[in-house]
């Protein structure tokens, strides 16, 4: 048995060497469980609903919904704004004049969206924000939506 005494803990390479297969499930799910956190930060800070509200109640924070024109046209939060996500590069400039308003993007479930943020973040915007679980989380919290 081989084993390798590194900062106090004691790594028995027989039993990784056996074991490879659990050891890589082991490190491919504890990746996978970590992963949406890891994406999200890098596209803006994700906000519930409840925090999204606040947003644009009190700070007239701007909701940029970036799904497909069908699928706004479908439902959408009052007020938002639809530039699909693919056409944002391109269309950047349309938001200018809310640079200096908080903005939150949403998709479906949000899942998709930190791209989107990603841009709005380089692009110079300052304060994005992140719909946790999109138009999904918002429309199961009973919240109004334009169809």
């Amino acid at each position: 048995m081989r084993s390798f005494l590194r900062s106090g803990i004691a790594l028995d390479v027989d039993f990784v060497l056996n074991n490879i297969w659990l050891v890589l499930i082991a490190v491919a799910s504890g990746l996978m469980l970590v992963w949406p956190m890891v994406s999200q930060r890098a596209g803006g800070l994700a906000v519930s609903t409840l925090q999204a509200t606040q947003l644009i109640n009190h700070r007239d924070a701007l909701v940029l919904d970036v799904r497909s024109a069908d699928e706004f046209a479908r439902s959408h939060i009052l007020n938002a704004k639809n530039i699909p996500a693919r056409q944002l590069g391109a269309r950047i400039a349309e938001l200018d004049k809310f640079r200096a308003r908080p903005v939150i993007v949403s998709c479906q479930t949000g899942t998709s969206a930190g791209a989107s943020c990603s841009v709005l973040q380089k692009a110079g915007f300052a304060e994005v924000h992140l719909l946790a679980g999109g138009i999904n989380a918002w429309e199961q919290a009973g919240l109004p939506v334009a169809r």
